[in-house]
């Protein structure tokens, strides 16, 4: 499996009284085919995982691949604390037709390198999909460091990681030291600092409500080499980047910039909340500012 393009981690709508909104996932992932992403992902934290029982998050899953209808890959999350949980989770993206399996560190427990690099396997053999890994130390507490990397990557299905790490030396040891593992851009800040290392994908939230902003960066630095449109298309997309971060509440500013687009989202599951009226007009008038200034530099100007 190649990584190639941009690749939503979908949020799930909910009605008023907290259950999925299945029609409003379909007309989700409807819209964002339409729009050109390259392929989605189910049960990642943007979809409010933690939130979700197994058995949500796998009739989440079932019906976002049959919505998909094989038109492009569709990645399953089985990141948990438990590992029977991840398990079930990854026997189930075999079971349902997904194309790959995203592959986090269970948060919280801190294992070592060692029991980390066991626990992966474990759930890799599970699934006996492509995987792809997903480091994220500031939430799981702990780095998929180079012992980790070297036990796990001798498996043929690690094909690729999703690093969101924002340190810019994981970058470089990836690309130098990893290359038979496909990078791919888990911090929105540096997606140009990614594809000028040879990442060919960006795994990104913000594309539920901006696909074809994000699909327009990938084409211009991936596909056309052109990185000074590059830096000015990234520039114009910093503002979010920022926004997206305020007070730790990005899966609500992700939410509420879907719902821009029409698509009702409904509420977050607790312990999250909706955003504040002032943070939702802050929001807006990024999001306006940025769709002005990438359509500027789409025509040329």
């Amino acid at each position: 499996m190649v990584l190639e393009g941009i690749y939503t981690p979908l949020i799930t709508p909910f009605h008023a009284d907290g259950s999925v909104d299945f029609d409003s996932l379909a007309a989700l992932v409807e819209t964002l085919i339409a729009k050109g992403v390259h392929g989605l992902i189910s049960g990642g934290s943007t979809g409010e995982n933690y939130a979700e029982t197994v058995d949500e998050r796998l009739e989440i899953a079932r019906f976002v691949v049959a919505a998909a209808r094989g038109r492009l890959p569709v990645i399953v999350g089985t990141g948990a604390m438990r590992t029977p949980d991840s398990l079930a989770l990854a026997r189930g993206a075999r079971e349902m037709g997904a194309d790959a399996i995203l592959l986090g560190t269970p948060p919280y427990s801190v294992p070592t390198e060692r029991e980390n690099a066991l626990n992966a396997l474990a759930i890799d053999r599970a699934a006996d999909l492509p995987v792809i890994l997903y480091n994220y130390p500031s939430r799981m507490g702990v780095e998929m460091g180079r012992d980790f990397l070297d036990r796990v990557g001798r498996s043929r299905n690690v094909i690729g990681i999703k690093e969101s790490s924002g340190d810019i030396n994981r970058l470089h040891l990836l690309a130098r030291d990893y290359p038979h593992v496909q990078m791919s851009c888990g911090m929105d800040d540096q997606a140009l600092e990614f594809f000028a290392w040879g990442a060919r994908s960006w795994i990104c939230a913000g594309s539920n409500f901006l696909p074809q902003e994000h699909v327009f960066l990938y084409e211009t630095c991936v596909l056309r080499g052109d990185f000074a449109t590059g830096r000015r298309i990234m520039s114009a997309m910093l503002p979010l980047m920022r926004v997206l971060e305020q007070g730790g509440k990005f899966i609500q500013c992700v939410k509420h910039g879907t719902a821009m687009t029409g698509l009702s989202t409904g509420p977050m599951r607790p312990p999250l909340r909706g955003l504040t009226t002032d943070e939702k007009r802050a929001l807006e008038q990024v999001i306006r500012t940025l769709k002005t200034a990438v359509a500027a530099i789409k025509e040329g100007n």
